[in-house]
């Protein structure tokens, strides 16, 4: 079995799609539109994994909220201060600072897409 892809509901694709290919670095790899949705298809430099930004035609005025059970996604990255720069110059916060976590190994940070979803940001 292979893990196909993670599906996000977003309420404005042309945010999402900018946090996504211009500062998370994903490439748009298709589109399917739908009667009610348009499906955005986004992969890692690699290939390995997907991400797929589903864009309702009737979308909630205040946008969608996750349940309590969904966390974050991750991403890691080779540098954090180079990502942390990129991200200042694209005008995204961080959401919990960068600090070493010894039990891992690795630096993190989290900050939040524009539809509230957090992501964690992994550096060695």
């Amino acid at each position: 079995m292979k893990f196909a892809h993670v599906m996000i509901r977003v309420k404005n694709i042309d945010d999402s799609m900018k946090f996504y290919t211009e500062l998370l670095d994903m490439v748009r790899t298709g589109e399917v539109k739908l009667d009610d949705s348009t499906l955005y298809y986004l992969s890692d430099i690699d290939g390995q994994t997907q991400i797929e930004l589903t864009y309702n035609n009737e979308t909630p005025k205040d946008g969608y909220k996750n349940g309590d059970a969904f966390g974050h996604l991750a991403f890691e990255v080779a540098s954090m201060e180079q990502f942390t720069e990129k991200m200042n110059k694209f005008g995204y916060k961080y959401l919990y600072e960068p600090f070493f976590m010894p039990e891992v190994n690795m630096h993190i940070a989290f900050l939040k897409d524009p539809d509230g979803n957090e992501i964690e940001i992994m550096s060695k």
